[in-house]
């Protein structure tokens, strides 16, 4: 009913940057927060960035100043540009975005994840 596609991963030297897309698409009566998780190798996921509708937005510590998270509203769309990029932050990002599908249903959808890579 729900899809959730992103795009924009890749591999990246260290101080690079990389922008990161993420469309929710079919049965969507209201569409909430939208945002990143990521996780690497050996470490628990980590709520990266998330962009609520009335506007408001929320960082990790770990990419404050970094990190922008950005909304299209017209088009279901989330992005995250990222610069200043560290070894640290190499991981699979996983966009979610938190669907009304009918007026008594809402749920999280999850898509499959575009992975970051960043060495030199």
């Amino acid at each position: 009913q729900v899809q959730v596609v992103e795009s924009g991963g890749g591999e990246v030297q260290p101080g690079g940057s990389l922008r990161l897309s993420c469309t929710a698409s079919g049965s969507i009566v209201g569409l909430y927060g939208m945002g990143w998780y990521r996780q690497a190798p050996g470490r628990q996921r980590e709520l990266v960035a998330v962009s609520f509708s009335g506007g408001n937005s929320n960082y990790a510590d770990s990419v404050k100043g970094r990190f922008t998270i950005s909304r299209d509203n017209s088009k279901n769309t989330v992005y995250l540009q990222m610069n200043s990029l560290k070894p640290e932050d190499t991981a699979l990002y996983s966009c979610f975005a938190d669907v009304q599908t009918t007026p008594m249903y809402r749920d999280d959808y999850w898509g499959q994840g575009t992975q970051v890579t960043v060495s030199s």
